[in-house]
């Protein structure tokens, strides 16, 4: 399967301002994913494009080795637009800059960096082995399960549970996952539909076996730099800090 991966960092973030490259514990957060990156395409042999319309994140990338030919086109650097539209665009002006065509797109997420070379290549193993498959994501079980205990607003204007059914007990309710953020791969077939999104109806998921969220708040972004600085997890560490 001719493979290519995708680090996406846009320079607007509302939740962290410039958290794609915020420091974490002496580290821009993007230098994580870079080598997490470098790692998986060294062992694999793939090429590695950066898709950003920030001059100073680019920067960034180019001191750990990246070099960043692409620029995401403005219509495409908005909190509007979905990232697989980003994805598609960039698969594309890859093909015509390098004169190959990619039957797949690992995409590598900057704010969720908890995962491991094994995590990566779970992901991508379970799609060559499920060629019906359209898409593979990371997730998380759920903490809260909507079958017992997650309430929307109904139209009668009274609540009730998310999703219906005869439970007594969240042991016994269906299992479900949260998706992390951290690890998407998608088939080409996925990309080339005309709203292209993660999840399909051909998806499947890889179950991480260990902690991994995604920095929507400043208060993950402190969670996560205390769980790092104290040794409870361990992140892939650029060759430029080692």
């Amino acid at each position: 399967m001719n493979l290519l991966l995708t680090i996406c960092a846009r320079g607007g973030s509302k939740g962290i301002p410039g958290k794609n490259i915020k420091e974490l514990c002496g580290v821009p957060l993007i230098g994580y994913t870079i080598a997490a990156a470098k790692q998986f395409a060294d062992r694999h042999g793939c090429r590695i494009v950066v898709s950003t319309d920030s001059e100073q994140i680019k920067e960034v990338c180019r001191l750990y080795g990246l070099d960043c030919p692409y620029s995401r086109p403005d219509s495409l650097a908005n909190d509007t637009v979905g990232k697989p539209d980003a994805i598609r665009d960039v698969m594309l002006w890859a093909e015509k800059q390098y004169a190959v065509r990619y039957d797949a797109v690992l995409d590598l997420d900057v704010t969720s960096p908890i995962r491991t070379l094994d995590d990566i290549e779970c992901c991508v193993r379970l799609l060559e082995d499920s060629p019906e498959a359209l898409t593979v994501f990371s997730v998380n079980p759920c903490a809260r399960n909507p079958y017992f205990c997650v309430v929307e607003e109904k139209s009668n204007g009274f609540y009730g549970l998310v999703k219906q059914g005869n439970f007594t007990s969240r042991q016994t309710s269906p299992a479900v996952y949260d998706m992390n953020g951290s690890i998407y791969v998608y088939r080409r077939e996925a990309l080339d539909r005309t709203n292209p999104r993660a999840v399909t109806d051909r998806s499947l998921v890889y179950v991480m076996p260990h902690i991994c969220f995604d920095l929507d708040e400043p208060e993950d972004y402190d969670y996560l730099e205390y769980l790092v600085s104290r040794g409870k997890i361990s992140l892939p560490i650029p060759e430029e800090h080692r």
